[in-house]
């Protein structure tokens, strides 16, 4: 094992991928010439060249639509968007293209294809290049949707879509990648749809995805002082939802409390809080609660980006509230 950061775990994967099988090849805004815009494909350009390393023009929706083609002619496109702010643009091919064409064709056309970039908050970008997407695109039958929060899961995982039949979306966060973490020297892949139990308690279940995570572990840390012994999963896969480690978790601790970054309508905790009360009802000792970002636009305020994002205080009176623990 040796620790290496996030970004570094993904080149990783991509690279080992583009190795063993040259159907693959790595497509986005600045991934050639500048590296990456998140220097995540840096040295690519000179080990495979301009043919499998391709640098596209500012048009999400053309390069996506390009990919979706060369996938459906027996290639393996990686595309890179900047942010999935942008990939609003190119969301027609993503969602329409991609992830209906093998039941549009009646299974002639599969799309081996992997759309990865940036989601989530990244400091004061403001409103319209700080959006959550994973529960756009998980409410979409055809797609995959994983969402990672450490350099271990980000390199299994990323192979494991490169070599996926079907379409995935695959997302990361700009504040995530220079964290370090420890990542196997040898090949190893991590089966889509498995969720991670990242601590293991017995009084409270808390569900987060993607650096998220890390709020959840750092109110797990401070719940401990207190005397409360927090379950911690990563998610890792939003869709396939690995529903079981979720469901066995509550019936050890008969409370849950989920936290995410996106807005709380129509978020992947409503899902998996519905998942829960109708599978796990009679362990539930109090309702599943959710920790979510505010529901408005995210503000340019630092003060008021603070305001919006969920944070450990929010989560340990969340826990508490479950537990039915004066404050």
């Amino acid at each position: 094992m040796r620790s290496i950061r996030i970004r570094e775990a993904l080149r990783e994967a991509m690279v080992e991928e583009m190795r063993l099988d040259d159907r693959v090849f790595l497509m986005g805004e600045e991934v050639a010439e500048y590296q990456g815009a998140y220097k995540v494909s840096q040295g690519m350009l000179a080990e495979f060249g301009p043919e499998r390393v391709i640098d596209t023009p500012i048009a999400e929706l053309g390069f996506a639509g390009i990919a979706v083609g060369a996938s459906m002619n027996g290639t393996r496109p990686i595309v890179e968007f900047m942010t999935w702010n942008f990939a609003l643009l190119a969301i027609d091919q993503v969602v329409n293209s991609a992830a209906k064409m093998l039941q549009m064709s009646g299974g002639q056309f599969s799309c081996p294809i992997v759309f990865r970039g940036p989601s989530g908050s990244a400091g004061q970008l403001a409103a319209t290049h700080s959006q959550s997407f994973e529960n756009w695109y998980a409410n979409v039958p055809g797609l995959k949707v994983i969402s990672v929060s450490n350099p271990y899961d980000a390199k299994g995982l990323l192979k494991s879509a490169i070599r996926d039949d079907d379409p995935v979306v695959f997302m990361e966060s700009e504040y995530s990648y220079s964290d370090m973490g420890e990542v196997p020297e040898e090949e190893y892949l991590i089966p889509i749809g498995k969720a991670r139990i990242a601590k293991e308690g017995t009084d409270v279940t808390i569900v987060s995805f993607n650096k998220m995570m890390k709020v959840a572990e750092a109110a797990a840390a401070d719940l401990a002082k207190e005397g409360i012994s927090a379950e911690v999963i990563d998610l890792r896969t939003i869709r396939p939802m690995d529903y079981d480690t979720l469901v066995e978790s509550v019936k050890k601790t008969n409370r849950m409390v989920f936290v995410e970054e996106s807005w709380p309508f129509g978020a992947i905790s409503t899902e998996a809080a519905y998942h829960i009360q109708r599978v796990a009802f009679d362990y539930l000792d109090a309702p599943v609660v959710r920790v979510t970002g505010a529901d408005t636009p995210l503000p340019y305020s630092g003060v008021l980006v603070e305001a919006f994002l969920p944070n450990a205080e929010k989560v340990v009176k969340a826990v508490k509230e479950v537990m039915y623990i004066q404050k």
